[in-house]
């Protein structure tokens, strides 16, 4: 935060906060502000707080003014000491986009760029409607992903957890039972016991090992080779990969077409777009429309060549361009490509379901039969016997 920001301008009744003690050289002395160490604002609270200062800015008021209101209203916590911080900044004469741009965890280069360009266009209000309705389509699509993987990880953790009481609790009570026996052990009963018994001797692997697991597949993520990889595995994968490349290729089509549409120039939103796309072979296909355009070709052939957006995506782009209405037709893309996300993950989580009762229904059966196959084969014995 910054160590020079100008003292106090305002009457103490317009602000109903403490006073804030004045440093050394006379200066004020900064707040720490809670984001620094809270992490990033969820993205519904930006997209709140981003709605309700485009209705304010459209109202007529100032933009400071406008900053106060919404500091007031927040509740504690770092978007509140963020807006605060940035309300001080404006106020002391910064441009709301500089203001915001010191504060990256919160207003990522998307958000400060579109701001910049509504202020050099004068449209500000226009611009955080966009803004607005861009977060608010972004966190729709990640609430929905996370509705629909709630169930299938429920259904995961409850198998995991059958497992291990019955690898723990239940095998070594049967273990005894069988000792007693004094007969060899079907294959499976013994692969039952002896997992049980590994299990119950090192179980503390059971919490080292994913550790180890997770940290060591994020240092290889650090690696460039592997983390590209890894990206052109997850959307070669089937129905999952469909999923994740109708995601990123919405969020590229809707995020350039809002860039676009608010007057930033093409190469510095395709910069702004490469930035914020969570997948390193479409980042390249990125790079390769970044160079075309910069040597006066078209976007189309570098997205076809890339192989991850389709015919009708790549036409659709190529008519855009041709009739210079390329930001129109990129939201037109970004709209029919969500429509078939909500789709896909529809479908997609839907079949989920049947199939992960069927695999615990398929671990409660194989544990079950590896279990009491002994016993009937015992009493099969006894019966002939006698």
């Amino acid at each position: 935060m910054p160590a020079d920001r100008p003292t106090a301008r305002k009457p103490a009744a317009r602000r109903p906060t403490a006073a804030r003690p004045a440093s050394a050289g006379g200066g004020a002395q900064p707040r720490k502000a809670s984001w620094r160490w809270w992490g990033r604002v969820p993205g519904k609270e930006l997209a709140q707080f981003t709605g309700r200062l485009e209705t304010l800015v459209n109202a007529g008021l100032p933009v400071v003014r406008c900053l106060r209101i919404l500091e007031a209203q927040q509740k504690p916590g770092p978007l509140k000491d963020c807006v605060d911080s940035v309300a001080d900044d404006v106020e002391g004469g910064a441009p709301l986009s500089e203001a915001l741009a010191k504060y990256p965890q919160v207003f990522d280069r998307l958000y400060v760029n579109m701001v910049r360009a509504g202020e050099a266009g004068g449209i500000l209000g226009t611009i955080l409607d966009r803004l607005a309705g861009f977060a608010r389509k972004a966190e729709a699509i990640r609430s929905q992903i996370k509705a629909a993987l709630t169930y299938p990880v429920l259904v995961m953790l409850f198998a995991g957890g059958v497992m291990l009481v019955a690898m723990l609790v239940v095998v070594p009570k049967f273990e005894r039972m069988f000792e007693g026996f004094g007969a060899d052990m079907p294959p499976l009963t013994q692969a039952l016991l002896d997992v049980s018994a590994f299990l119950l001797a090192y179980w503390w692997a059971l919490v080292v090992l994913p550790v180890l697991l997770i940290t060591a597949y994020k240092l290889l993520l650090r690696g460039e080779g592997f983390a590209y990889r890894m990206d052109r595995l997850k959307l070669a994968m089937p129905y999952f990969g469909d999923v994740m490349r109708k995601t990123v290729v919405a969020r590229f089509t809707r995020t350039l077409g809002t860039l676009l549409s608010s007057g930033v120039p093409i190469l510095e939103a395709l910069d702004i777009v490469r930035a914020s796309i969570p997948n390193r072979v479409i980042e390249e296909a990125i790079s390769d429309v970044h160079d075309a355009i910069r040597e006066g070709e078209t976007m189309s052939a570098p997205l076809a060549e890339s192989g991850v957006f389709d015919d009708m995506v790549v036409n659709m782009i190529d008519v855009g361009e041709e009739t210079g209405q390329l930001d129109k037709m990129l939201m037109r893309i970004a709209e029919d490509t969500e429509n078939e996300l909500d789709t896909s993950i529809e479908v997609l989580f839907k079949a989920l379901e049947p199939v992960m009762l069927l695999v615990v229904a398929l671990v409660v059966g194989v544990i079950a039969f590896a279990l009491f196959s002994p016993m009937i084969k015992l009493m099969e014995t006894m019966s002939q016997a006698s």
